[in-house]
């Protein structure tokens, strides 16, 4: 058997990888791994891959070869590969393209390289449905109505649909980008991923917080010339969004609307909430602000913290297969597991840089990553050894012993400015009431927000503290370091967004820190190494520090 010792990787027949972190060949082969598997685990000296069809299929659609997979696989491998796992992968990134949606005329089609796979596609009873009349052996009718329930039905099948069938050309919109907005070379590749090759118009932009989504999403609305949708992840994303539409492109205030609780703007550019498009007056209702998709002829739509995107807008989205669906986000982590929702109603991945290579290049800070680990107080240890799940979760959580680490941690950086975020208000309320600390949270107006964040951006206030609203899209480009106090249970997404908040380049030294204060020995702990896996993923250690 050939042993090859300096290489970390173990390739499983089962499709898991174990990629041992203390060899010099680690980071190399992780980021490697990026491009087509999932980090499952990672504790301190081997971590836990695995490869499915979702990061396979994706893959394919970024580009990637099944041979530029199995090389890398046999590159890293500290033994041989097992015969199964190379097979499998040539298969299932073969699939992709195999099975096609195209324009028949006025009409749609499925169509297939082999007749014998729309036989067994006819087999599959949710796909039956959806399919109309064959036109030959290899192809059949499919109602427009039915476009992405379609590639819904086939995707959980393990049919991977290259959606070819084009786009209804919105209203045509002149714009032109600001002289001053010059896009980076990445970002100018993410907009040609997006926009150009077969299936080109459809599809997901994988960039870390601060290196500058917003700018590929104006940039690709500007080269598309249409009128464009947006929907934001809350009030201040919005408005962030506005912003920057006027500041970076010819566009003028006439052209760009809000569609909000407070304004019902439709304009040439119009940009809306999910908050506000999954609103009804009546829990049976159907949302009423749905008939937004549909009007004004949009020719593109942005999907904004794609991951976030709630099953409502799943649903309508599968009507809305004919309009052009830029999906932006950090991370396509979905902890209800839909992520193959968006593969297949937004559109693949098309385009990921890893966060390391934007830190080498200098487009985002250094981040430095650490656990604290907090011992409970000995009344609040026997509590929590008695206490059911739900409680002992609480104690974890409200662990009176991190207001003294925080205390520490906020004289350890006195001179640059410093976010504090939460989830349990509780908790949060308590410690910044006890150092006089300002807190926004889903409660305070949209007004007060706007002025704190303000005052935080301008050097006033120095610590804000930010529930979990400050989880997504909140612009403050000087915050330096982030204390994490609690977190929502296992949600690797809010770790990966809430590292994010300091990641905007800093001048100087181009630092941040961000730390996570875990009750020791509790289920945070447990959570917070969960939490931790799409950071560790992309490279980012956690150097542990246990509090006495």
């Amino acid at each position: 058997m050939t042993y090859t010792p300096e290489n970390p990787l173990i390739v499983q027949g089962d499709h898991s990888l174990l990629l041992e972190t203390m060899s010099p060949r680690f980071a190399e082969a992780r980021d490697a791994l990026l491009a087509f598997a999932e980090l499952i685990k990672s504790p301190e000296y081997v971590h836990t891959w695995r490869i499915t069809p979702l990061s396979l299929w994706n893959a394919a659609a970024a580009g990637h070869s099944a041979d530029e997979v199995c090389d890398t696989l046999a590159r890293f491998a500290k033994y041989p590969v097992p015969e199964n796992v190379p097979q499998r992968v040539r298969l299932l990134m073969a699939r992709y393209g195999t099975v096609r949606l195209v324009r028949d005329g006025e009409r749609l089609a499925l169509e297939v390289d082999d007749a014998s796979v729309l036989t067994e596609l006819r087999t599959l009873k949710i796909a039956d449905d959806l399919l109309g009349p064959a036109s030959s052996a290899r192809a059949a009718a499919v109602l427009p109505r039915n476009r992405g329930e379609l590639k819904r039905a086939l995707l959980s099948a393990g049919f991977p649909v290259a959606d070819l069938a084009g786009y209804e050309d919105g209203a045509p919109l002149t714009m032109a980008m600001q002289l001053d907005t010059q896009l980076r070379d990445y970002q100018r590749d993410a907009v040609d991923a997006f926009l150009t090759g077969p299936s080109g118009g459809s599809g997901v932009v994988v960039l870390p917080c601060g290196a500058g989504k917003t700018v590929v999403g104006i940039a690709s609305m500007v080269q598309l010339g249409m009128r464009t949708l947006i929907l934001c992840a809350g009030h201040t994303a919005l408005q962030q969004w506005k912003r920057e539409i006027l500041a970076r492109t010819t566009l003028t205030e006439d052209d760009v609307g809000e569609f909000t609780a407070q304004v019902k703007e439709l304009r040439p550019v119009t940009l809306t909430t999910y908050q506000i498009l999954t609103w009804r007056p009546e829990k049976s209702a159907i949302p009423p602000h749905f008939r937004l998709f549909h009007e004004a002829g949009w020719g593109l739509v942005i999907y904004d913290e794609v991951h976030l995107l709630p099953a409502p807008i799943f649903r309508e989205t599968a009507w809305l297969q004919a309009r052009r669906r830029l999906g932006l986000t950090a991370t396509l982590v979905r902890e209800d597991g839909n992520e193959g929702d968006v593969f297949a109603l937004v559109g693949p991945k098309r385009f990921d840089l890893p966060w390391k290579v934007l830190e080498a290049q200098g487009w985002i800070a250094t981040a430095t990553c650490v656990e604290v680990r907090v011992p409970l107080l000995e009344p609040d240890r026997l509590r929590y050894a008695k206490a059911i799940a739900r409680t002992r979760a609480n104690i974890a959580t409200r662990n009176a012993r991190k207001g003294a680490v925080l205390e520490r941690l906020l004289a350890k950086h006195p001179d640059v400015p410093v976010l504090v975020i939460g989830t349990d208000l509780e908790h949060l309320g308590w410690l910044t009431r006890r150092f006089g600390l300002p807190l926004i949270s889903g409660e305070t107006p949209a007004a007060a927000r706007d002025v704190a964040y303000a005052a935080f951006r301008s050097g006033e206030i120095r610590v804000l503290a930010l529930s979990k609203i400050g989880n997504l899209s909140v612009d403050l480009p000087d915050a330096a370091v982030a204390i994490q106090v609690s977190g929502s249970y296992g949600s690797r997404q809010e770790e990966a967004q809430r590292l994010g908040r300091v990641l905007r380049p800093k001048p100087g030294e181009n630092t941040a820190h961000f730390y996570s204060l875990v009750s020791a020995d509790t289920v945070e702990q447990d959570y917070a190494e969960r939490r931790q896996l799409f950071l560790t993923e992309q490279g980012y250690p956690y150097r542990i520090v246990v509090e006495t």
